[in-house]
């Protein structure tokens, strides 16, 4: 796959990847635009557009931002058609998270509002389907294995939602617990390894939490009940280093996985 790069006297780094032409420079001068919704001076930006092989795929054309603002970072990502229309999407959601990014900061730092004044789940992402890539074909293409950070619910919360992710990994603080955070109709969900719901404190964001421990698996056997179900991911506990995990589908149809260290 050709890639192609644009760099900018802003620090805005570009990378195109497929035969796209002029969509570098479309997604420079939309993105540029954007930024002017900063309400922080922006450190740098990086933007990825890129064409995926699959003919049969509808939305073939991912647009990926991830913007370095001065104390924290802001993600968003669009899949259309066209290089017009991933594009334009992708700035849609950008700006509004960029022009977010300063009430969320002041949140995180300690001053949640009151349950229910503030719906942090109240933008819910309409998220690029997954190609129903064949199962036989299916395999685990990223592997990310890092420290989980530890901290609350309403600061996981709010970094999945800054960075457009479907779910959060992390250590829940007060329970020392290995959890994942996610959307639901109605708010966010927790699950941990072992729940203890009477342990969570009040949150800003709303929130249920499962009574259901995650359960043990190794990690091919987590790949044959996410293959056998419709959730976009499965947490689980990794029975080679006994940590929660998370197997999770890709927008090209493959798999990722997110598994801590021992």
């Amino acid at each position: 796959m050709r890639e192609t790069t644009i760099n900018t006297e802003t620090d805005v780094r570009v990378t195109v990847r497929g035969t796209l032409p002029g969509a570098g420079e479309h997604a420079r001068d939309r993105v540029m635009e954007s930024l002017g919704h900063a309400p922080k001076p922006v450190l740098d930006a990086r933007v990825r557009v890129t064409e995926q092989r699959d003919p049969t795929r509808e939305r073939r054309v991912v647009a990926q931002a991830n913007v370095r603002l001065r104390g924290r970072a802001v993600r968003a990502q669009a899949a259309a058609a066209t290089v017009a229309g991933a594009v334009d999407e992708l700035c849609e959601r950008l700006r509004t998270r960029l022009a977010k990014s300063s009430t969320r900061w002041e949140a995180r730092r300690g001053r949640w509002p009151h349950p229910g004044s503030w719906r942090h789940g109240s933008e819910r992402s309409a998220r690029p389907a997954f190609f129903p890539r064949p199962e036989e074909e299916c395999q685990i293409v990223r592997h990310k294995a890092f420290t989980l950070a530890a901290c609350s619910v309403d600061e996981a919360a709010d970094e999945m939602d800054s960075m457009d992710y479907a779910f959060h990994l992390f250590v829940e603080n007060t329970t020392g617990q290995d959890s994942v955070l996610y959307r639901t109709p109605d708010g966010y969900r927790l699950a941990q390894v072992r729940p203890v719901p009477e342990e969570i404190p009040q949150t800003g964001v709303s929130l249920t939490v499962s009574e259901h421990p995650a359960v043990r698996l190794p990690v091919t056997e987590a790949i044959t009940r996410l293959t056998m179900s419709e959730m976009p991911f499965v947490f689980f506990v990794d029975t080679e280093n006994e940590r929660g995990s998370v197997l999770y589908r890709r927008y090209d149809g493959h798999y990722g996985l997110i598994a801590p260290p021992a």
